[in-house]
């Protein structure tokens, strides 16, 4: 009789959004994996519970595995946690999960809290779906080459370190105009959350006021304009006519071919042209 593999989602910041059912199950797993122990034993103790604790993150998942499955073989329970909010999203546990299934082991959520959900429910944004791209790359180069590809017409839901926000925030402005509403979800949960929802033209300003580039951040950008599925691709359109043609003709004529909006290509062009 195998045991269960429980992924337990955890306070993202204020330990009274533990559920419940999340304390109880915690409570009675023989083994507590967790993506830092250091972490999670501030939650453990605020609860009062004892269970072993077992490092899993990025650097050991798949040796930290393999001592976990053996455990689930033998019947014991296990709960993954990360150090907030819902492992295995933007977190490590994936491989964890993906190898007990693989196994034969018995998987079972506990749902709850996560970053992604609280900002999207506090963003305003009306849409049926979202994308959720998690962190972006550290590099700027790879940052910016990753947005090209996230000009979606659903909201965009990033998360970010303070130490890169407004690296992130500068970059978001010069691919989606400073007309774009983006909402900055900050410690979340926590004593000095703040959610506001701007312009991405006003982001910078409204960082730079004291203390507010500390804590974690969640990042919703509103959606981009829907595209035709049958039109033509305008980026390699621009590609073609920016070979022959200044950025404000390419731009004019590119509007013409794929019937997008001229400013929104000009500002594609002005950036390939740099």
């Amino acid at each position: 009789m195998t045991g269960t593999l429980y992924v337990v989602a955890t306070p993202i910041g204020n330990l009274a959004d533990a559920s419940a059912r999340s304390i109880e199950t915690l409570r009675g797993a023989d083994l507590v994996a967790c993506e830092d122990t250091r972490t999670s034993r501030t939650l453990l103790a605020h609860y009062g519970i004892s269970a072993r604790t077992v490092a899993l993150h990025e650097h050991n998942e798949r040796s930290s595995t393999k001592t976990l499955l053996d455990a689930l073989r033998a019947g014991k329970n296990v709960a993954l946690v990360s150090d907030a909010g819902t492992p295995a999203l933007a977190d490590p546990g994936a491989w964890l999960v993906a190898q007990a299934h693989a196994a034969g082991i018995r998987v079972s959520p506990l749902p709850g809290p996560s970053a992604a959900a609280a900002a999207i429910s506090a963003s305003g944004f009306a849409a049926s779906r979202f994308l959720f791209a998690g962190f972006l790359p550290a590099q700027r180069g790879a940052r910016r080459k990753a947005l090209e590809t996230l000009d979606v017409p659903w909201p965009l839901v990033l998360y970010e370190a303070p130490h890169r926000v407004r690296e992130t925030l500068e970059d978001l402005l010069t691919r989606f105009g400073p007309e774009r509403e983006i909402v900055l979800a900050r410690e979340l949960s926590k004593k000095f959350e703040e959610i506001a929802r701007m312009p991405l033209g006003a982001a910078l300003d409204w960082l730079a006021r004291p203390h507010r580039e500390q804590g974690e951040f969640v990042l919703v950008v509103a959606a981009g304009e829907e595209r035709r599925a049958d039109s033509v691709d305008a980026e390699r359109v621009l590609e073609v006519l920016l070979e022959a043609l200044t950025p404000s003709e390419a731009a004019k004529l590119a509007a013409r071919i794929t019937g997008l909006p001229k400013n929104a290509l000009y500002r594609k062009a002005l950036e390939r042209a740099k």
